[in-house]
């Protein structure tokens, strides 16, 4: 494969986390000699995620493999129906469909432990008087429901640098499915106790996605990371010239 056809991995992170929870992916995929972005997705709208991440897409040259991490996988989702984007990768993500939000997605399917591990906690919305709100996992939670197989001492700092997710991102609903024009796999973390893993296995199974499972928690790429590797590489080769 030529460097012109060689595709830049944009790696999108998730609700309780940032661009760091790809630590143990990035290395290994810059290693096998491809290109990578994980840019600081704002958490605050899926609308306003999905075009933060459509502009670093945009201004990307070449083709573009976007990976998305639980509610990365609704910013893709959207994000991803950008010309260049030539593959999309869930990891333990949402897989809505065109007009459907994260609330209705996991609507459909008894909770998971986060439901009654989340914190709500207002903050500043600038030009309004209304505050906003952002939803957290409690720290002390945080590792048996997010990361139980990620080491212990790692787990207790994620927990406390967490990256919230805007309340409002859960009710907005999608306006387009990329999934729908666009080669897409899927993983299912199947001891998954942020996501239930039927929410994954029904979005994957709904668009028609090429599907692994991986007994993992929710943050796969620290626990499994070269198994995602081999899954980013698997959409890279099937949809590279």
């Amino acid at each position: 494969m030529s460097r012109s056809d060689r595709p830049t991995v944009v790696l999108v992170h998730g609700a309780f986390a940032d661009a760091s929870s790809y630590a143990e992916v990035i290395p290994r995929l810059i290693a096998r000699g491809l290109d990578v972005i994980a840019p600081a997705v704002p958490n605050r709208s899926l609308l306003g995620d999905a075009a933060y991440v459509a502009e670093i897409v945009r201004q990307t040259p070449g083709p573009v493999v976007l990976v998305g991490h639980s509610y990365g996988g609704a910013v893709i989702t959207v994000a991803g129906t950008e010309d260049n984007v030539t593959a999309l990768v869930y990891l333990a993500g949402y897989a809505l469909e065109e007009g459907e939000s994260l609330g209705e997605l996991q609507g459909r399917f008894p909770d998971s432990d986060l439901a009654d591990a989340l914190v709500y906690t207002p903050y500043p919305v600038e030009g309004s008087d209304r505050p906003g709100t952002d939803v957290s996992v409690r720290p002390d939670r945080f590792p048996a429901v997010f990361a139980a197989d990620v080491d212990p001492r790692l787990a207790s700092v994620l927990a406390v640098s967490q990256r919230p997710l805007a309340a409002q991102a859960f009710t907005e609903a999608a306006p387009a499915a990329a999934w729908k024009t666009k080669p897409s796999w899927g993983l299912v973390a199947s001891a998954d106790h942020t996501i239930n893993p039927d929410v994954e296995r029904y979005g994957y199974r709904r668009a028609g996605m090429t599907t692994v499972e991986v007994d993992s928690s929710h943050l796969v790429m620290l626990a499994h990371p070269e198994r995602v590797v081999r899954l980013i590489e698997e959409a890279v080769r099937a949809t590279s010239r």
